[in-house]
């Protein structure tokens, strides 16, 4: 159980430092990630994301609390705060994870926040009007989505 706990503390210290290569040792081959914003990932996916975020030049500020874990389910409260790239707008991110272990390492992974206050954030007037509304989330998964392939084949 302690060292569950230390897998998070780990993950989310190496995430601070932006080091994705600790984050990605983390996963096992086989894990899944999901957060409002990329509902399925695969672990080659999760691992790519985490290391977009971390090479992205953007200025993410992570901080983490609240970790608790057992022998098989763990849980953690992290924020992010950092500049929006497309718009240039400050967000603050309010994140609630939870875990699954296997073998020492995380099998599935999935974040919870609010996306409309995310969409407020970080679209600005637009994320206000329309942010809550299915069409502006579908729009900002899409972009997501679309985002992470194209960094995924840009490293090929």
């Amino acid at each position: 159980m302690a060292d569950n706990r230390a897998l998070i503390e780990g993950f989310y210290a190496a995430f601070a430092a932006g080091d994705h290569a600790t984050m990605a040792a983390a996963y096992s081959d086989d894990a899944a990630f999901s957060d409002p914003v990329f509902p399925r990932l695969d672990a080659a996916q999760t691992r790519a994301m985490w290391r977009m975020f971390c090479t992205s030049g953007n200025d993410i500020d992570v901080t983490y609390s609240d970790v608790d874990a057992g022998e098989q389910h763990g849980s953690a409260h992290w924020e992010a705060i950092y500049t929006f790239p497309k718009t240039g707008r400050r967000v603050h991110n309010n994140i609630d994870a939870n875990f699954q272990f296997r073998d020492g390492k995380i099998v599935n992974h999935k974040d919870r926040f609010d996306l409309y206050a995310w969409t407020r954030q970080a679209l600005g007037p637009t994320g206000l009007l329309l942010g809550w509304t299915p069409i502006v989330q579908k729009k900002v998964r899409s972009q997501a989505a679309s985002q992470l392939r194209r960094f995924m084949v840009g490293e090929r």
